[in-house]
């Protein structure tokens, strides 16, 4: 009821706002000439003023936790001041953060430290996938650029890579591949997928790195294994669709595939004679210059891959049912640029792409009219321009479909917080103390616990689909809920014991490193907040905090029973009561559904 209240009130709010000719109106402290009196005695004038109302801060802090990680009050104040679109331009506006450059410093740090302690340089190991998840969390404490953070985290999990291959062990190519999404993740589409493509991770992950061209005697063919993906998972997918994102069907009522395989086949031929742009500092064998055929282990795993014209297919290539054709006769840089622009411009990269970053950021279940309206900011930036990925992202953060107050009123628009996001939204919320100075995860326990850890997805196809359909209610009501796939019984549990650890056991984040050498890199819940928000005007004042910055203004009466009956039961004192009432919330539904 609290939410149905307050969304009718913010509504009327904006309604007379919007109608200059009003020479006034009630809330946001218009409130002159008005007397209220209540059954209680008590002064109900917040009531009118606006002052007792917090859809705004509430619509702000689901803003920030679909546009970022989440954040405190201050955070959430910041952008009402501003606007939704405004703080938005003020992010980009930011000089971007750079991973590879946070990695080698941190590298350093550690590489060093080991050294001084006494340890061989040879027994040194790394830097490997926990290092790249400490620059990840790290990124994610002290760096300001947050909306450009997240929308390369949404991005990471389309474009997929994952440290379930050899690339666990090598820390700088997974952070030169996650900063091309804080390069070009706000700029063009077509420069996105060309610097993917174009990268050694990406090479080496769906092996179109040295690949070979055609040489039949020998039965040699071209690795498919790009080809595919670059047009099932990044760009056009398997059927053809209308701009809403549905299916175009034929005759038959069949849908209508995108490509076959003969088109994979002939884009297979374009991704050859991709190799080493760089060598690694040890190689003493090839005069300084890389050579195709190095290998992907004395690669500079950093630097984009070279075009080895003798190692290429020539010849045209033939795409999408004789539709395109890639002339013969050119380098195969150009062969690529072709494949790509033919690529790019296919109908159905924008509702394709709209859907799955719709997913990752708002709702499992657009609308096909949300989809529509993205799909066409894709098509034309309102400037002419396609790819615009800013001004695409803009629209589905600001859509009314995204925005509206709809989605606290029903059930079927919410999705479920991924176990990496519930984290996030507590360290962005609740001020952190560091026994050692670093915000360090390693990720491995969390993984282990919940299936979820950055560039870990188990395959190609990320930690989960996007139509996947859990049974039950969900799945019979016709809707998807993709992070449900990787909610089981033992992902459920595991998630329960590191909320128990974030909150009571005062035990946020786990490094890998030794202890001796680097002491406590402990990091937990600044008791001298929770102490100052129990303290200042009770259980009541944490409560309405957390529900805005951590629970978006979506805790029930029920929940809110519990947590505060808990600290009441408890009564031990402010710090503990605080922690169990943190604790009751992680764990509790209304903060596991986003909506």
């Amino acid at each position: 009821m609290k939410r149905i209240i307050q969304c009718m009130a913010l509504a009327f709010l904006l309604s007379q706002v919007l109608h200059a000719q009003h020479m006034d109106y009630l809330g946001a402290g218009h409130d002159n000439g008005i007397t209220i009196t209540t059954s209680s005695g008590s002064n109900g004038i917040k009531t009118i003023d606006g002052d007792g109302l917090t859809a705004q801060r509430v619509a702000a802090a689901r803003f920030l936790s679909q546009a970022g990680f989440g954040g405190d009050l201050n955070d959430i104040d910041l952008i009402n001041a501003v606007g939704f679109e405004q703080w938005i331009d003020d992010q980009v506006a930011l000089p971007a953060s750079e991973y590879l450059l946070e990695l080698e410093d941190i590298w350093d740090v550690i590489f060093n430290g080991y050294l001084d302690y006494g340890i061989p340089e040879d027994d040194i190991f790394g830097p490997y996938h926990p290092h790249f998840s400490y620059t990840w969390f790290e990124h994610l404490m002290t760096e300001d650029d947050q909306f450009r953070q997240k929308v390369s985290y949404v991005l990471s999990q389309i474009f997929v890579v994952s440290i379930n291959s050899d690339l666990r062990d090598w820390a700088y190519a997974l952070a030169s591949y996650y900063d091309i999404f804080q390069t070009h993740g706000l700029g063009n589409y077509k420069d996105l997928i060309t610097e993917i493509s174009l990268h050694p991770t990406m090479g080496y992950y769906l092996s179109h790195f040295e690949n070979p061209k055609t040489d039949a005697a020998n039965n040699i063919h071209p690795d498919e294994n790009y080809a595919r993906e670059i047009m099932q998972l990044f760009s056009i997918g398997l059927n053809e669709l209308n701009l809403d994102g549905t299916y175009k069907l034929d005759s038959n009522g069949d849908k209508i595939p995108t490509y076959d395989n003969d088109d994979i086949k002939e884009l297979a031929k374009v991704f050859t004679g991709l190799g080493a742009g760089g060598i690694q500092d040890w190689v003493d064998w090839t005069g300084g210059n890389p050579v195709f055929g190095i290998g992907i282990y004395a690669t500079d795993r950093t630097v984009p891959m070279a075009m080895y014209e003798s190692e290429h297919e020539q010849g045209p290539k033939v795409l999408f049912g004789g539709s395109h054709t890639i002339p013969a006769g050119q380098t195969g840089m150009e062969d690529i640029e072709d494949a790509i622009d033919i690529i790019f411009n296919h109908p159905n990269v924008g509702p394709f792409l709209s859907r799955r970053i719709i997913q990752r950021m708002i709702k499992s279940n657009p609308s096909p009219e949300y989809i529509e309206r993205v799909a066409t900011v894709f098509n034309n930036n309102g400037s002419g321009v396609r790819g615009d990925m800013l001004a695409v992202i803009k629209a589905v953060l600001l859509d009314d479909e995204a925005r509206n107050c709809d989605a606290l009123l029903v059930n079927d628009p919410g999705r479920l917080r991924e176990p990496i996001m519930r984290l996030t939204s507590l360290m962005k919320a609740i001020p952190l103390e560091q026994d050692g100075g670093n915000y360090w995860e390693a990720g491995v326990q969390f993984n282990n616990s919940m299936s979820q850890q950055v560039l870990a997805s188990p395959t190609v196809f990320n930690f989960y689909l996007p139509d996947y359909q859990p049974n039950g209610d969900i799945g019979n009501a016709g809707l998807v809920a993709p992070e449900f796939q990787i909610f089981n019984t033992q992902t459920s549990i595991g998630y329960i014991n590191e909320a128990h650890s974030w909150t009571i056991w005062d035990y946020m984040l786990s490094d890998w490193e030794d202890n001796e050498v680097f002491g406590s890199n402990t990091v937990s819940l600044e008791d001298a907040h929770l102490i100052d928000a129990m303290n200042t005007d009770g259980i009541e004042k944490f409560l309405n905090e957390i529900d805005i910055t951590i629970g978006l203004g979506q805790i029930s009466d029920d929940t809110r029973d519990l947590m505060r009956q808990a600290a009441l039961d408890l009564n031990w004192n402010a710090i503990h009561d605080a922690r169990i009432m943190l604790y009751i919330l992680l764990i509790s539904p209304d903060f596991a559904i986003l909506r």
